[in-house]
């Protein structure tokens, strides 16, 4: 059974950065599609950033300009870089991934079966 595994998470200061990674467990494992989600306290999971294996990539409004989703070169792995943070970002960011080749970029949750445990951003002053 196939892993995702998060880390880079912390607490930083507003108007900070920090860069999320994300993991399979299984180097075999290729997914065509991975995403970031996120969970603030009293509130729903929301898509926030996803890449295709093509690299084609799709973000939520809030977080357009700021923060940017990449693989390496082996694709094995996915980052998320997330720059100019505001307390609005603190939340469980969440690493999602699919086998299914859908025709399009989603930032729905029912579009991907696997999940990592979450990695805990704060961000405050």
């Amino acid at each position: 059974q196939v892993l995702l595994t998060e880390s880079g998470g912390g607490s930083v200061q507003p108007g900070g950065s920090l860069t999320l990674s994300c993991t399979p467990s299984l180097s075999a494992y290729q997914p065509t599609w991975m995403a970031w989600f996120r969970q603030g306290t009293g509130k729903g999971r929301e898509g926030v950033a996803v890449i295709g294996e093509d690299g084609k990539t799709m973000y939520a409004d809030s977080v357009k300009g700021r923060f940017a989703v990449f693989q390496d070169n082996a694709k094995k792995s996915m980052f998320l870089q997330m720059t100019d943070l505001k307390p609005e970002d603190t939340a469980m960011y969440y690493c999602a991934a699919t086998r299914t080749s859908w025709a399009y970029a989603s930032l729905e949750m029912d579009d991907y079966n696997l999940w990592g445990q979450g990695t805990a951003v704060t961000v405050s002053s």
